[in-house]
């Protein structure tokens, strides 16, 4: 979708019960990946064309944030963006992972860098030292060795990914809007931009 930001925002803007920390938006226009994180509401940081204007592309993901692990800091607000071996991926989720402290332990031994102190940053790091040959691969070996209740939205050049716990505790839905497909969290993101019910993600 031509105005793939601006229904992130909306999005968002719904979802804001989800988290009143801090918002985060990264999209792509089919060449570059583009980002714009903030301490508070949506609102106060996503309301102007001017930012708008400075996340083009027909792809976006977003992400309102409260502290489930990680200080209120700028380098935890979600998504997370990293260049790996087959390109840029973006990264959001919602959910505890029971075994991240062990998993960065581990990592951190390894030699990983972390950059933040958010859950996700681990999963960031299992995809870049898995072996597997896509990004859907990647993305499947590095979730099979955490725990926890989760759901989770990539974005990579090529696609928009969506995954749920195996026990599907935390909520993602699919939406279709003239044929654009959406991930959220609750249908009332996809009611505030008009879009259209498809179905809950499976679990797992």
């Amino acid at each position: 979708n031509d105005d793939a930001a601006a229904h992130t925002v909306l999005g968002l803007h719904a979802l804001q019960h989800r988290g009143q920390e801090a918002a985060g938006i990264v999209s792509f226009d089919g060449r570059l990946f583009h980002s714009h994180r903030a301490l508070g509401l949506v609102g106060d940081h996503f309301s102007s064309e001017e930012v708008i204007g400075a996340l083009p592309g027909q792809a976006a993901i977003g992400h309102v944030r409260y502290s489930t692990a990680g200080a209120p800091l700028l380098r935890n607000v979600q998504p997370l963006y990293a260049d790996f071996a087959f390109g840029g991926l973006a990264l959001a989720h919602n959910g505890n992972l029971t075994n991240a402290l062990a998993l960065r332990r581990e990592l951190v031994e390894q030699g990983c860098l972390f950059q933040s102190t958010s859950d996700t940053e681990v999963i960031i790091h299992l995809i870049a030292r898995s072996r597997q040959p896509s990004v859907v691969e990647r993305l499947v070996d590095a979730l099979r060795q955490v725990q926890g209740a989760y759901a989770l939205v990539a974005l990579s050049a090529a696609a928009l990914y969506g995954v749920r716990d195996p026990l599907g505790i935390r909520p993602l839905v699919i939406g279709d809007l003239d044929g654009a497909p959406i991930l959220a969290s609750e249908t009332c993101a996809l009611d505030i931009m008009g879009a259209r019910f498809v179905r809950d993600v499976e679990p797992g």
